[in-house]
């Protein structure tokens, strides 16, 4: 049997394991942390709330990986209809807001649509960046104050240092008939290595016949003895949001109308709340609720310091603001935690020092999957599928390797 090594036990990890254990291949799995699951992870506090380390709703539409993700826990799930909405300056717009601008301010919504149809009349720009999609996609009003705050807050660097290939169905690009009905009617339709050795920091050794990783890019090309300058450098373009998330409990349960809110004002610390007690009622004690706060940050473009518990009194001071808190709430529980690695930044560096990555990677034969080994924008299910193929390349090329040793720390 083929001794294959698994770095990472995320969703693409899991996915490799399980395509590996279909061949009959039980690979062995390694992980930072002392606990699996990666972003899929929970964690219950002592006042009895239990916060994900990202919220775990599953949107695929795959049969076969929704069957899959209900087996693994036994067909005890909830289906939802998730409730999203938006917070900009005192109004809150239904999700997407350019379907919903019924109830913004009157000289708002007619720069709006003017802007829209000006832009809908005229010849095609060239899409050069993600802010020039946005203007053609939306026109100039819609654009600036909507997705161009919301990208500065969420992706922490502009629009036009952004392409377009993360995009796909995550921006609804509306018809102008759809952008009248929500301007004018409060209802609208809802859219939605040559050794082939690993050394670990406790002095434990392990070799591979093939090596699977999800560990994220930077992190695994410094573990590479001997990686060459041109790579390393490449991993210091590539980047990587970074987030601070703020766990609330409270006692009282309604708290939002909404599962998910996002927050475009850049004067508000958090890019977007969610409300675990909402999804499940597992999540948090009877007559209670629980709120998580996004706080996002970036290495390359706005750089995290301090303490993660710096951003509770923020947190708590904006969710005041916005009128979830009152003062007669009693808060039952407050914590922060860091999450070194959150989303993608598809900012114009991305696709060279990607490829110099990628082809060095391939040439070791290191099986690379997930969010963080592809460095795309990846959804649960995509990340499970990631691993599979990933397990698939190892399989079929683990003779293949330049041998490079990769020390792991744990």
């Amino acid at each position: 049997m083929p001794n294959i090594i698994v770095l990472g036990s995320g969703m693409a990890g899991f996915g490799a394991a399980y395509r590996l254990h279909a061949e009959g291949i039980t690979p062995a799995m390694y992980d930072k942390n002392n606990y699996h699951g990666g972003h899929t992870a929970s964690f219950r506090y002592d006042s009895g709330f239990l916060f994900d380390v990202g919220p775990h709703i599953s949107y695929t539409k795959d049969p076969r990986i929704q069957e899959l993700f209900a087996d693994s826990v036994h067909q005890q799930y909830q289906t939802l209809q998730v409730s999203l909405n938006n917070y900009w300056r005192g109004h809150w717009p239904k999700h997407p807001v350019q379907l919903h601008l019924h109830g913004l301010p009157e000289d708002v919504v007619v720069k709006i649509i003017a802007d829209f149809v000006r832009e809908h009349q005229t010849p095609d720009r060239p899409i050069k960046n993600y802010a020039d999609w946005l203007l053609t996609s939306f026109g100039r009003t819609f654009a600036e104050l909507f997705p161009m705050q919301y990208t500065r807050k969420y992706h922490t660097t502009t629009a036009d240092n952004m392409t377009t290939d993360w995009l796909g169905p995550r921006i609804y690009r509306p018809s102008l008939e759809e952008v009248l009905h929500g301007a004018l009617s409060s209802s609208s339709p809802t859219v939605h290595s040559r050794t082939r050795q690993l050394r670990f920091s406790n002095g434990h050794e392990a070799h591979y016949d093939a090596l699977i990783s999800s560990v994220p890019l930077p992190d695994l090309v410094r573990m590479i003895d001997g990686a060459p300058r041109d790579v390393l450098d490449a991993v210091e373009r590539l980047a990587c949001s970074i987030c601070v998330v703020v766990n609330v409990g409270v006692n009282r349960e309604d708290l939002s109308r909404a599962h998910v809110t996002y927050f475009y004002d850049e004067d508000i610390c958090f890019a977007r709340l969610g409300f675990p007690h909402m999804l499940a009622a597992s999540n948090a004690s009877p007559g209670t609720g629980s709120i998580q706060a996004e706080i996002y940050f970036s290495g390359k473009y706005k750089p995290f310091t301090g303490s993660p518990d710096d951003w509770i009194e923020p947190a708590l001071r904006d969710l005041r603001r916005c009128g979830y808190l009152r003062d007669d709430d009693r808060l039952l529980c407050s914590r922060a935690t860091l999450l070194p690695y959150a989303n993608i930044i598809f900012d114009l560096d991305r696709a060279a020092a990607l490829k110099t990555v990628h082809s060095y990677l391939d040439d070791l034969g290191i099986a690379y999957c997930g969010r963080y080994g592809d460095w795309g924008y990846l959804w649960t299910d995509e990340s499970f599928k990631s691993g599979e193929l990933a397990a698939e390349r190892a399989i079929s090329v683990r003779a293949r390797s330049r041998g490079a040793q990769v020390p792991v720390g744990c």
